[in-house]
């Protein structure tokens, strides 16, 4: 990877801004940290290429409201947003906003290293993807699988899907675990991209 790629961290928790400081800066980044969107909002136009990596939920101004304007204001840089578990209808507004990819907390160096690489081969969906492809995958799809695959991208549990379609959650998983298979995915992120790419 090219040795002046910065990671722009943004994240109002300073223990983790510490902690992907230094693990991003030991897999041979540069790394600029800001404690909130506007802080970063405030230096972006000034920034050289990189990737932004930030938090979804923080005071003021949320992960969302910094893409909506790093948007209104022209800035394209590839976007990496940390969620937690009970955010993916967070996430998947924000892949909508042009985010790259999610990734849920708490993740490992190798999730986060591979998000960062997707991201700066600039895989978004406001680019200029071709959705036949994924919509092709998708039409391999059961009826029940699609109604799965919809209430996941809505962030729905396991069990909440179970009690929508009046099966158990072991079923649920089947359905997923299947489902994941046929569009040849194998995290959350890349599912809710297909689904999304694919008109869902």
């Amino acid at each position: 990877m090219p040795d002046r790629l910065e990671i722009y961290v943004v994240d109002d928790d300073e223990a983790v801004r510490k902690s992907l400081n230094f693990m991003l800066r030991a897999a041979g980044f540069l790394v600029r940290t800001y404690d909130s969107a506007a802080d970063f909002l405030a230096d972006a136009k000034d920034l050289g290429p990189g990737c932004l990596l930030t938090d979804v939920r923080m005071p003021d101004m949320d992960g969302l409201e910094l893409l909506r304007r790093m948007k209104a204001q022209g800035l394209a840089f590839p976007v990496v947003v940390m969620t937690g578990h009970g955010d993916v209808p967070l996430a998947v507004e924000a892949m909508k906003l042009g985010a790259a990819d999610f990734i849920e907390k708490p993740f490992s160096d190798e999730v986060l290293l591979a998000a960062l690489g997707a991201a700066r081969r600039g895989v978004s969906l406001n680019g200029e993807a071709d959705a036949q492809p994924y919509k092709d995958l998708v039409a391999k799809l059961t009826p029940r699988e699609v109604e799965v695959l919809k209430s996941v991208v809505a962030g729905h549990t396991n069990k909440v899907i179970g009690r929508q379609f009046g099966i158990s959650p072991r079923t649920v998983e089947v359905h997923r675990a299947n489902l994941m298979l046929k569009l040849n995915v194998t995290t959350l992120s890349e599912l809710v991209r297909t689904a999304l790419l694919a008109g869902l």
